[in-house]
């Protein structure tokens, strides 16, 4: 039953054995037995939903460029990234005894409405990265241009000859304004899948620098503290990840 339907807690499992058997157990002999078979209960891996054409897609465009080798030496890889002032991503845990589920040093406070943060824009090429802009507010499509594109973006590709460039297919990216922006820019777009960010290198940044936001025992006290140091620790994290980068036909094998 536990493997059939890995969400059920042990009660749903207890209540279900007593339903099929006619036998009843308590959800801690549950909760034993299923130990004992080395089924521990821990937190799942999120990841987007992909449709059967998601998927479709991917394959193709991995087999459209796994032989891909130099190639990837001139990729531009690029995205927005949002980091909140009081990080939690789930992999917070908090070791208590028994009865002492309530107590203040054991709770992890969550915000019911949209939390403070800082949302950035950065990007990162083989041996080189841009710098982390700070967005403000909604990112549509004249703002992308404005803010993103004409002050980092292009300049940062026309400095490395043979650039390619890649973004996700999000609304300001793909519309008709920004494609006539690139097309007079002469920027050559690499093609990408959508609902694929676990496919660029770039969301690893992100992730070590969310890890290392959360480690800091320092509290971060408004989104401007949160956004220099950001600055501070960005630097260390894209050049280790320039230094190890390769392409994304490595997550794909």
């Amino acid at each position: 039953m536990a493997r059939t339907d890995r969400t059920a807690s042990s009660r749903q499992l207890a209540a279900l054995w007593s339903i099929a058997t006619g036998v009843s157990l308590c959800a801690s002999s549950i909760r034993r037995r299923l130990l004992q078979c080395g089924l521990r209960a821990r937190t799942p891996l999120y990841r987007i939903p992909l449709t059967h054409d998601h998927r479709r897609l991917r394959l193709q465009w991995a087999n459209q460029h796994r032989d891909w080798r130099a190639d990837w030496q001139h990729v531009v890889f690029s995205d927005e990234s949002r980091f909140n002032l009081w990080y939690h991503d789930g992999r917070i845990r908090v070791r208590r005894y028994a009865g002492e589920r309530h107590l203040p040093e054991c709770i992890i406070e969550r915000h019911s409405g949209r939390t403070p943060g800082v949302m950035v824009w950065g990007a990162i090429a083989y041996h080189r990265r841009s710098q982390l802009l700070r967005i403000v507010g909604n990112l549509n499509s004249n703002r992308y241009i404005r803010e993103v594109l004409q002050p980092e973006a292009v300049p940062f590709l026309q400095s490395l000859p043979g650039a390619v460039f890649q973004q996700d297919n999000a609304r300001p990216h793909t519309a008709r304004i920004v494609k006539s922006f690139f097309a007079a820019q002469q920027v050559q777009l690499l093609p990408w899948p959508a609902c694929s960010p676990d496919m660029s290198p770039i969301e690893h940044v992100w992730d070590v620098i969310g890890r290392r936001l959360a480690r800091d025992p320092r509290p971060v006290a408004s989104a401007d503290e949160l956004w220099l140091f950001q600055r501070k620790k960005k630097n260390n994290v894209l050049l280790a990840a320039n230094a190890r980068q390769k392409g994304p036909e490595h997550g794909l094998a």
